[in-house]
């Protein structure tokens, strides 16, 4: 889901986004307790909105396989 209502002042950057400016990864909690994910060079396209348990199994996978594994389904072509 894509939100365009979250409040400016409640972003917060992502620590691998760096020193970059205003191009960077970032988050915040909504009123509604989900997570929503950001690009701060593009506000106007809004922000993926997931649960936290949704959020928690992304973290985790690519904490146990890496941004650049492929996806499970390739892994046996």
């Amino acid at each position: 889901m894509i939100r365009h209502d979250l409040p400016e002042g409640k972003w917060l950057k992502s620590s691998y986004s760096g020193d970059t400016g205003a191009t960077c990864v970032e988050m915040q909690a909504t009123r509604d307790d989900l997570i929503a994910i950001g690009d701060s060079k593009a506000r106007p396209r809004g922000a993926f909105v997931f649960s936290p348990p949704a959020w928690a199994i992304f973290v985790h996978s690519i904490r146990s396989t890496g941004p650049l594994a492929r996806p499970v389904a390739d892994q046996d072509r």
